[in-house]
């Protein structure tokens, strides 16, 4: 085989990619791959995002590696703590020199004659390289790593200071001193206000929309208790099974109880802004049930405490256009500002934006269904991984990429040479592929691949259950097999 061959291609050199490749070379040994990544650096999002403060929007003891246990006593970490922990989990399994970096992937055409995926990247020298490959698996998230969502603000070419969109927040940005704006209500503007107060001169928190936020411990105190006891790794494994089991219970709790997890989260909101003028309602009792859209945590209750000060407020109204010295409400209100923050959100795509062709077909992931969450109808050999949306994303990555070792041992078990989920036919009841009402979701629905209301089409959001089913299940269910043939495929279900 040539240099360009792999048994398998991992796009994407973040936190998942990283998980897909130390289970390749554990659990399918014998298996070629390689890691395309179109940045110069690895650590995905971990190393793109740049602003102030980021952190884990999830506790680490459920985002870290299981078979590299999170040994700090941060539960929620700095990115800067986290970009470190996946290039020293790179560097320990020997996985970074696999990855091919400043690759970006553009096209992968899929022949059945061949049972090869050819895929090309476009070179940090604007060459043009082609790869091969038995099986093509998809670590790059659903985000664009071009530019955020940022909607168009009437007037805002009249703004005489300066715009920021987290997403390209700039190296020598100077906001000491300065009057601060952060349009937005979701975790990144939950992460900024705080952490820009102490040099900011002040900082406003305008939210079209309230969301909930829950305050948890910076740092976990069973664990603190566990480290006198027993080893750091132990006590790692210990808090991840311990917060999946508690994550998995709070969230049928609030599902099933909406009204009840309401009071509970604005009683939490009331206790934390007591003594201050800032009052929960409205800014934190969102018109909508917990958990329609993702929670957001702030750790120690930080966004809380900087609201308590005086370098810090919170705005819930309309913008109705930019002027020349900040941003005018439709209430009436003007904020000044000098610096604007524009934290208004995600701009999904489907795939990293590759292109993607079946047997000279062009393909839309739009039109697919997705099964277990992690293969797409019709598709063979193909993989496109996407983590939980109401718990750590790593927990569903690390079990799509260990059924992808599953699948691939499957097929060399049984002399086949591709697979691909089929439907049969069957018509299902469409759900949207992600089950949240963000905006970044709402926006998505055009792009994102459609599941069903019954399994395997499913994308379920329940690790308990996908554990058993990606770890045990019937890895012929609704599954295609086939073998390489130069005039024809052969096909058995």
């Amino acid at each position: 085989m040539s240099e360009t061959y792999f048994d398998v291609l991992i796009v994407g050199a973040g936190l998942s990619g990283i998980d897909a490749a130390y289970r390749l070379q554990t659990e399918c040994p014998g298996k070629t791959y390689a890691i395309l990544e179109g940045r110069s650096a690895l650590g995905g999002t971990w190393d793109l995002f740049r602003y102030p403060g980021i952190r884990s929007d999830s506790d680490m003891f459920t985002l870290g590696y299981p078979f590299r246990p999170w040994d700090q006593p941060d539960a929620i970490a700095a990115g800067p703590a986290i970009l470190s922990y996946i290039s020293d989990t790179a560097r320990e399994y020997e996985i970074d020199r696999h990855i091919h970096y400043d690759h970006q992937v553009t096209t992968a055409a899929w022949s059945s004659e061949s049972a090869r995926w050819t895929v090309q990247a476009t070179s940090g020298d604007g060459s043009v390289r082609t790869f091969t490959c038995r099986f093509l698996y998809l670590c790059s998230g659903y985000y664009s790593y071009k530019e955020g969502y940022t909607p168009e603000f009437p007037g805002r070419d009249r703004f005489q200071g300066t715009v920021v969109h987290p997403q390209q927040w700039p190296e020598n940005l100077d906001y000491s001193g300065k009057k601060v704006v952060v349009i937005g209500s979701g975790a990144t503007a939950v992460t900024l206000v705080p952490a820009m107060v102490p040099e900011a001169g002040h900082v406003t928190m305008l939210q079209r929309s309230p969301t909930y936020v829950g305050a948890v411990p910076g740092r976990d105190p069973m664990v603190a208790r566990l480290r006198l006891l027993v080893s750091p790794s132990r006590v790692a494994k210990i808090a991840r099974w311990r917060n999946l089991a508690l994550g998995a219970v709070m969230w049928q709790f609030v599902r099933r109880f909406p009204k009840s997890s309401r009071s509970m989260l604005q009683r939490v909101a009331d206790k934390r802004l007591a003594g201050s003028s800032v009052s929960a309602d409205p800014h934190f009792v969102p018109d909508y049930d917990p958990w329609d859209q993702r929670l957001c945590l702030a750790p120690d209750g930080d966004l809380f405490e900087a609201l308590k000060s005086d370098r810090a407020s919170i705005v819930t109204d309309k913008i109705a256009q930019f002027t020349s010295s900040g941003i005018q409400l439709e209430s009436g209100r003007h904020l000044d500002a000098d610096i604007i923050v524009t934290a208004t959100g995600l701009q999904v795509v489907a795939a990293g934006e590759i292109d993607l062709e079946v047997d000279g077909r062009k393909v839309s992931l739009h039109d697919k269904w997705a099964y277990r969450g992690v293969m797409y109808s019709d598709m063979p050999n193909f993989a496109w991984c996407i983590g939980y949306t109401n718990a750590s994303w790593t927990l569903r990555a690390d079990l799509s990429s260990r059924y992808v070792c599953r699948l691939l041992n499957y097929l060399d078990e049984h002399g086949y040479d591709f697979a691909a989920p089929s439907t049969g036919g069957k018509d299902f009841r469409e759900r949207p592929f992600l089950n949240l009402k963000s905006g970044y979701v709402l926006r998505a629905q055009s792009v994102m691949p459609k599941q069903s209301d019954r399994a395997p089409w499913q994308v379920r959001q329940n690790y308990l259950l996908d554990f058993g089913t990606m770890r045990f299940g019937n890895i012929g269910e609704s599954m295609v097999f086939g073998r390489r043939s130069p005039k024809s495929v052969s096909l058995r279900a």
